[in-house]
């Protein structure tokens, strides 16, 4: 019984010695005495997957699987640094390094390489701009150009496959989805991992997926050196040891995926479509109404005598309208990220993690709330009232803020609220709103024009008096004579404004104070 018991015991003690180290043969373990050190050459720039940093690291996906593969043979890697894809293929050739990380096996690179087993399989996708139709057939294109990187399988493949294309080489993965992006080129091949990520990255969110070609699918390997093929059958020991679950660990720290059951796959799916559908009809519902009702108030505006009121809403009309499109685009951009993640999972037989799902769904709910009362401050704008009722001036002025938000953020422009009393106003709101839209519009236009680094607002409420002061440069002396005399023929917006000021028995002065301009309303 005893002896039994102290066997299970050294079996136990033999198991946990060897459960993370790989059985090799004689000749293996002696190939890698005699070598040492195995030399690797990288992408240099292929996020997620591999990059190398700016101290010279191999980071990503692929640096983290070939680490826990050396850690299971005892090797010792060197990484050999290169800037670029094309010095890295190079110097492959010619055998400056033994190993080439994660690449697809093709007949070019069989002169010079042996491959592992695979490691990852991620298929590719066909991106174009969000305006480009789907793509049913890809030999059908005529006239159409697609970016490609360098040096790769899938030009080597697509210059094959598609004569029909227009090839344009480029060096990185930013490079291909600019080109996109700016119209230099129609279409661009990548990873499926590699367009979220760089999508995300560099918010370009104007892009979107328009088709997967078929057979198309990264099966990413080791290469070796073709003249040390006992090297790659050693590696394969390495691979075969490494578990699902350590290689998902890996894959998740870097695009958050999970495995998930194709049933839930066909439910998520159909859950993604319906939600686009959703949110493209509250879309064209929203641009609707807000063409018709902006049309309706403007007619409705010529039809009475308040005409240098509605002049200057005019004046502004155009640039609130693209100012309020951009809000939108860029909210847009965030629910198509959003979707753009939850097809990367499908596409790949993935599971959604649940704090993903909830995190994605949080910010479309937020966006869309965001659209509503961007729309919904606007109208309260534009839309002409006599209703005269007690208002906050400070969320009345905020209300202002949150239409130009898309133009002050773009002029980086600080803002900054002081209030010593929570002050009221009594009169129409719309049109104290058009005073704040006329005074911040013109700090906003000095800005620009004369390209202040750091700029600011500085807006300070008080019982008698509401300042807006910046520190843009001030105006020159002789127009702000004529500002406050109402004679400067060019100030329409400014003109306006101390009139409706007026109205409610305050008056506007304008003056230069601390490298910037100041308005202040007053109380009498």
């Amino acid at each position: 019984m005893m002896k039994s018991f102290w066997a299970l015991c050294l079996w136990g003690v033999i198991s946990v010695v060897f459960a993370s180290s790989v059985a090799l043969s004689q000749a293996q373990e002696a190939y890698l005495k005699e070598k040492k050190v195995i030399t690797m050459c990288v992408d240099p720039d292929w996020a997620p997957f591999e990059t190398i940093n700016a101290d010279k690291e191999h980071e990503g996906i692929a640096a983290d699987i070939i680490r826990l593969i050396a850690s299971k043979l005892d090797l010792t890697l060197r990484l050999i640094p290169t800037k670029t894809w094309e010095e890295t293929v190079l110097k492959s050739k010619r055998q400056e390094c033994d190993l080439l990380s994660l690449v697809n096996q093709t007949p070019k690179r069989e002169e010079w390489l042996v491959f592992t087993e695979p490691i990852i399989k991620d298929p590719n996708v066909l991106v174009a701009r969000s305006d480009y139709p789907p793509i049913d057939d890809i030999r059908s294109l005529r006239h159409t150009s697609i970016a490609l990187l360098k040096e790769t399988s899938i030009l080597e493949r697509f210059q094959n496959d598609f004569p029909n294309l227009k090839i344009i080489p480029v060096d990185t993965e930013e490079e291909a989805f600019w080109m996109v992006e700016n119209k230099k080129a129609d279409l661009t091949l990548r990873s499926l991992m590699v367009t979220a990520y760089t999508i995300k990255k560099e918010s370009i969110f104007n892009l979107k997926v328009v088709a997967q070609p078929k057979d198309y699918v990264n099966i990413l390997r080791i290469g070796v050196r073709k003249d040390e093929p006992i090297l790659r059958d050693i590696l394969n020991r390495g691979i075969q040891a490494i578990t699902p679950s350590e290689k998902e660990h890996i894959v998740n720290k870097h695009i958050y995926i999970k495995v998930e059951s194709n049933e839930r796959n066909h439910h998520l799916l159909i859950y993604g479509i319906l939600t686009l559908l959703l949110i493209s009809s509250l879309i064209l519902i929203w641009n609707y109404q807000l063409r018709k009702r902006v049309a309706q108030e403007v007619k409705k505006n010529l039809e009475h005598s308040q005409m240098l009121f509605q002049q200057s809403k005019q004046a502004a009309l155009g640039a609130l309208i693209a100012t309020i499109s951009h809000q939108w685009r860029e909210s847009l951009t965030k629910i198509s990220y959003a979707n753009l993640t939850f097809r990367a999972h499908i596409l790949q037989n993935k599971k959604i993690p649940d704090e993903l799902l909830d995190k994605n769904t949080r910010e479309i709910e937020q966006t869309l709330d965001f659209m509503s009362e961007t729309m919904q401050n606007f109208l309260e704008y534009y839309k002409p009232s006599t209703n005269v009722y007690e208002f906050e001036v400070e969320d009345s002025i905020r209300a202002v803020i949150r239409i130009l938000d898309t133009r002050i953020k773009n002029l980086n422009v600080a803002i900054a609220f002081h209030q010593t009393s929570n002050t009221h106003f009594i009169g129409i709101r719309n049109e104290w709103m058009q005073v704040w839209m006329n005074l911040l519009s013109n700090m906003l236009n000095i800005a620009q024009k004369r390209a202040i680094k750091y700029p600011y607002i500085e807006i300070t409420i008080s019982e008698n008096a509401i300042s807006f002061h910046d520190n843009c440069g001030g105006i020159e002396p002789e127009i702000v004579e004529k500002l406050n005399n109402g004679s400067y023929k060019n100030g329409l917006g400014i003109n306006m404004s101390r009139e409706i000021v007026q109205k409610y028995g305050k008056s506007l002065f304008i003056h230069n104070l601390d490298q910037g301009a100041q308005f202040m309303i007053v109380s009498p």
